[in-house]
């Protein structure tokens, strides 16, 4: 028989087990935690001064993140509202749409290609009619083929100034050429202006009818440029000038115009303080406006030295004839003492030569120490330079507009 192995385990005594936890000793170890905490905080070397202020700083800080969460929840909540209220909205829109049974679905589709509501198409449609009105008369002489224009007076318009008023005058013009234009006179202060001024055209019967009158009126302003108001249009091919027509017609929004070109011209300053000699050289000009029936011109250029709105002298070029880019290379000498240079301006106006009629004005600029712009620093750097030519380009300007600057100058 197989002997049986045997194995002897130790006894475990119930001493020297581990007994579970009781719940009344890990208070002790919290207590020994809170001890060790306590001991390092004494052993940072802060004063207590420095723990309060930190504990302050913490404080706040958890106030401002606690303050920029509930206002991004407010905000979340307001935009959900809205959004709701906006489909509420486009449900209620669908409805009626439906309801209508689709009659104004062309004018929907109006409203949405123009991105306006019909309350902001009936505000543009007020603003049309608030520019006022205008009195006109029509009478056509036959006989000497001439249009007399009258401008009787205007009423209800809108106020430009300040003050609540307006200072209006009228243009008046025919399309498509604008060669004659006449002006009435400027009413101060007003919206209700009476011109009573008649203007005469010399134009064939046969050629009336493919011109158009332009009304235009503007509001004064003696130190900017003035502001266009309305303007009234009649193509001539729809009036009746059988007989004298009296009417009043609604002022209509001007389309705004780019200033038309009219060319430049280079021209060279010299001066010299000893001699008190000015030497204005007009050089040549380029891309100057057409005045002739063939597309082109006949320039010529007048130079005016004036003090306080009085020409002292005047001088010009020769003509070129038939060209849109003359060259002229003409000197012309001034005798302006040092203690007077600051007090003159030299006027330089372009003109298109004409056998038969009146000599038309292209364009005009003027240098001095009352200019502006490119015209004031070219007299500058003349100043600054004595006795050597300075020479530079200057685009030219409308004769009206050049006039109105030297009269405020004045």
């Amino acid at each position: 028989m197989a002997p049986v192995s045997t194995t002897i385990l130790p006894v475990v005594s119930m001493e020297n087990a581990t007994a579970p936890a009781v719940p009344g000793k890990g208070s002790n170890t919290i207590e020994d935690l809170k001890k060790k905490f306590m001991n390092t905080f004494q052993k940072i070397p802060l004063p207590a001064w420095a723990w309060i202020a930190i504990a302050v700083v913490a404080g706040l800080l958890l106030l401002t993140c606690c303050f920029c969460i509930c206002k991004k929840c407010c905000c979340k909540k307001k935009k959900n509202k809205k959004e709701k209220g906006k489909g509420m909205k486009g449900a209620m829109n669908m409805k009626d749409m439906k309801n209508s049974g689709g009659q104004n679905k062309q004018d929907d589709d109006d409203d949405a290609e123009t991105g306006l509501t019909e309350g902001e198409e009936k505000e543009e449609e007020k603003e049309e009619e608030n520019l006022g009105k205008l009195q006109f008369s029509l009478d056509y002489d036959f006989q000497n083929n001439q249009m007399q224009v009258g401008v009787i007076q205007a009423a209800e318009l809108p106020a430009l100034d300040m003050g609540g008023t307006s200072d209006p005058y009228v243009k008046v013009f025919f399309l498509p050429d604008k060669k004659k234009k006449y002006e009435t006179k400027v009413h101060r202060k007003t919206l209700n202006p009476v011109f009573n001024e008649t203007f005469t055209f010399k134009i064939p019967y046969q050629e009336l009818g493919g011109k158009t009158l332009c009304m235009s009126i503007y509001d004064f302003d003696r130190f900017s440029k003035h502001d266009i108001i309305g303007e009234v249009k009649v193509p001539m091919n729809t009036v009746d000038l059988g007989q004298p027509i009296e009417e009043w017609r609604d002022l209509q929004s001007a389309e705004k115009e780019e200033p038309e070109k009219l060319g430049d011209i280079c021209i060279s300053l010299r001066y010299v303080p000893t001699a008190g000699k000015l030497t204005v050289c007009i050089l040549e000009a380029k891309n100057l406006k057409k005045m002739d029936v063939g597309g082109l011109s006949d320039p010529y250029v007048k130079i005016h030295l004036m003090q306080n709105g009085k020409r002292l002298k005047k001088k010009k070029t020769t003509v070129k004839k038939k060209t849109l880019n003359p060259y002229f290379n003409e000197s012309f000498s001034f005798e302006i003492p040092f203690e007077q240079i600051q007090k003159v301006q030299v006027v330089i106006t372009v003109l298109d030569y004409d056998k038969l009629g009146k000599n038309e004005a292209i364009g005009k600029i003027f240098v001095g120490c009352n200019a502006s712009g490119t015209e004031l620093r070219h007299w500058s750097d003349m100043l600054a330079n004595p006795r050597r030519p300075i020479a530079q380009w200057h685009p030219l300007k409308p004769e009206e507009e050049v006039d109105l600057a030297l009269g405020s100058k004045k």
